[in-house]
């Protein structure tokens, strides 16, 4: 009898902006579909990463529409009050904020959701981020590396490759290595 959790639990992958844009600049969305995971967007991420034109945003926005997104609270109020306000309004941490709300409806489901949050930012790494005990988080790095050390990428293709081809085409990839080598 296996005594890994993610053997017999279904796992979703759920990426904040920053590895879709990473990835996007490396034209490599389809390895967060490597693992065959279920992967789904947030609203309020996918928001953030389509809202407006950037070297990735179209990119992803075709990408995306063959995948599920998650409908949140938090997009649905930050709708409402820019609706309601007609202006500018703070939109810091709320693609976090939104995937938290999924992670957290994910240890409320019976047998738990293994979630699998992949983000780009130092911040998160070091913040008091509320992962729930069946859900990880995991930086485009580790994943990258994940993928290779599983076998998962094409033949001749490196995690390290990947990041390359994210930097030559112009993204300012995270120094972020967590967890630590």
């Amino acid at each position: 009898m296996s005594t890994n959790p993610v053997a017999h639990a279904e796992v979703v992958l759920l990426p904040d902006a920053g590895p879709l844009i990473t990835l996007a600049y490396a034209d490599a969305l389809d390895l967060l579909l490597r693992p065959q995971w279920s992967v789904q967007l947030v609203d309020m991420v996918l928001h953030e990463v389509t809202r407006i034109e950037t070297p990735s945003s179209a990119r992803i926005a075709l990408w995306a529409a063959k995948l599920p997104t998650v409908p949140t609270r938090v997009f649905q109020q930050y709708s409402d009050a820019k609706a309601a306000t007609k202006g500018q309004l703070r939109k810091a941490n709320l693609g976090e904020l939104a995937i938290q709300e999924c992670m957290n409806e994910f240890a409320l489901t019976a047998p738990p959701t293994v979630g699998v949050f992949l983000f780009e930012d130092h911040r998160i790494a070091r913040a008091s981020f509320l992962v729930p005990g069946n859900c990880h988080k995991i930086s485009t790095r580790a994943y990258l590396l994940f993928l290779e050390q599983r076998g998962l990428l094409d033949a001749g293709e490196t995690a390290a490759s990947v990041e390359r081809t994210a930097i030559h085409n112009g993204r300012s990839f995270s120094r972020l290595h967590f967890p630590a080598p």
